[in-house]
C-alpha cells in the first residue's frame, strides 16, 4: 500500500511539473514560428493544459482500465468548473472580455449535451470515439479560423503578454516541448499504476478513483495556471483554460480512449456524474449573469465550490455504502 501511495504522489508531482514544461515549450515554439497569440491561447494553452488528462486516459484505456479513463476525463471537467472556477472567483470575481470565449461557451454546452446523449447506452464504442475525434478536429479548425481572423481580442492580448514574460529561444522551446511530453508519458504510467492498486487495496471502483484522485491530480495544472492568471488580472486566460480543457477532455480525451478500447460503464455514471457535469456547464450561464454579463461573482464562486464539495461527499458516501 505504501509503495502504491508513493507512486501516486510522485506521479502527480511529476505530471504537474512536466505538463507545465510541455505547455510552455509548445507555446514558445509556436510563438517563435510566428503563430498569432490568440491562436496560441485558444489551441495550445487552452487544449495543452489537458495533456495530463489525455495521456492518463489513453494509458488507462490501453491497459484495460476504462473506469479510470472515463472517470478522469469527465471528473476533470467537474473539477475544472466547480472547484477551479469556484476557487478563482472567490479569490477575485471573474469578468470575461474575449469575444472568442463568449462564442466557445455555447459550443461547450452543446458538446456536453452530446456527450450525455452518446453515453446514454452506457458505452462509447470505437465508432463513437471517431465521431468525438472528428468533432474535435472541426473545433480545432474553427479555432484556427478565429485565431487568424480576429487579431485584436482580450485573450490574444493577455496571451501575448505572458509569452513576452516567459519567452525562450526556439531550441530551448523545442527541448521542453519534447522533454515535457516524454515525462508526461512516464509520470502518467506511474500515476495510473498507483491509482489502480490503491483502488483495489481499498475496495473502491476504478471509476470512483478516476473521478476523484486522478481527476483532481490531472487538473492541478489548470488550477495553478488559472489562479496565477487571475492574480495578474488575466481573467480571459483563466476562463479560457477551463473552457478549452473541458472541450478537449470531452471530445479528444474520451475519443482517443474509446478508439483504443470501447468504454463501458454503469448507469450511475450517466445519471450522476455526466448529469452533474452537464448541470455545472449550464450553470456557467447563470454565474456569468449574477452581477452583469459574462461575470462570475464571489457568490457564484462559493456556489460552485460548494457544489464540488457536495459532489465529492456523495461519491465518498456511495463508496462507503457499497463496502
Amino acid at each position: 500500500m505504501f509503495l502504491h501511495v508513493l507512486a501516486l504522489l510522485l506521479g502527480l508531482a511529476l505530471l504537474c511539473w512536466s505538463a507545465d514544461r510541455f505547455v510552455e515549450g509548445a507555446a514558445a515554439t509556436a510563438r517563435n514560428l510566428g503563430v498569432p497569440p490568440l491562436l496560441i491561447g485558444m489551441v495550445i494553452v487552452g487544449f495543452g493544459t489537458s495533456a495530463p488528462e489525455m495521456v492518463v486516459s489513453v494509458i488507462a484505456s490501453w491497459q484495460g482500465n476504462s473506469g479510470i479513463a472515463i472517470g478522469n476525463a469527465y471528473g476533470s471537467n467537474i473539477v475544472n468548473i466547480a472547484l477551479i472556477l469556484g476557487v478563482v472567483a472567490i479569490i477575485r470575481p471573474i469578468t470575461v472580455h474575449s469575444r472568442v470565449l463568449k462564442k466557445e461557451l455555447p459550443i461547450l454546452t452543446l458538446v456536453t449535451g452530446y456527450a450525455l446523449l452518446a453515453a446514454w447506452n452506457m458505452e462509447i464504442t470505437r465508432l463513437e470515439g471517431w465521431v468525438h475525434l472528428t468533432g474535435f478536429a472541426g473545433l480545432v479548425g474553427w479555432s484556427v479560423m478565429q485565431g487568424l481572423r480576429q487579431r485584436h481580442d482580450a485573450l490574444g492580448e493577455e496571451t501575448e503578454d505572458e509569452l513576452l514574460v516567459h519567452g525562450m529561444p526556439l531550441s530551448r522551446a523545442v527541448f521542453w516541448l519534447i522533454a515535457g511530453l516524454l515525462l508526461l508519458v512516464v509520470s502518467s504510467r506511474v500515476l495510473v499504476w498507483g491509482a489502480v492498486h490503491i483502488a483495489r487495496d481499498l475496495g473502491v471502483s476504478d471509476i470512483v478513483t478516476g473521478l476523484t484522485i486522478v481527476a483532481l491530480g490531472t487538473s492541478l495544472p489548470e488550477l495553478a495556471s488559472s489562479i496565477a492568471a487571475v492574480r495578474k488580472n488575466q481573467h480571459d486566460i483563466a476562463v479560457g483554460n477551463i473552457i478549452g480543457s473541458n472541450l478537449f477532455n470531452t471530445l479528444a480525451v474520451v475519443g482517443l480512449a474509446a478508439v483504443i478500447q470501447p468504454l463501458t460503464f454503469d448507469r450511475v455514471i450517466v445519471s450522476r456524474d455526466l448529469t452533474v457535469m452537464t448541470l455545472l456547464t449550464l450553470s456557467l450561464f447563470f454565474c456569468f449573469r449574477l452581477e452583469g454579463s459574462h461575470r462570475i461573482s464571489r457568490s457564484g464562486g462559493v456556489l460552485l465550490f460548494a457544489s464540488y464539495i457536495g459532489y465529492i461527499s456523495s461519491l465518498v458516501l456511495a463508496s462507503l455504502g457499497t463496502r
